[in-house]
């Protein structure tokens, strides 16, 4: 019984910090694509 709550936990662990990986992935191209319009407003 233990080994199986432990193997939830680490998949349920794997599984919140994937998501996070690909939010702030997201929020990055987010940023680049502001960059970029700001960039070529200014020029």
């Amino acid at each position: 019984m233990k080994r199986l709550i432990t193997t939830f936990f680490l998949l349920l662990l794997s599984a919140a910090l994937l998501t996070g990986c690909n939010t702030f992935r997201g929020m990055g191209q987010d940023v680049q694509s502001l960059g970029h319009a700001i960039s070529h407003a200014a020029s």
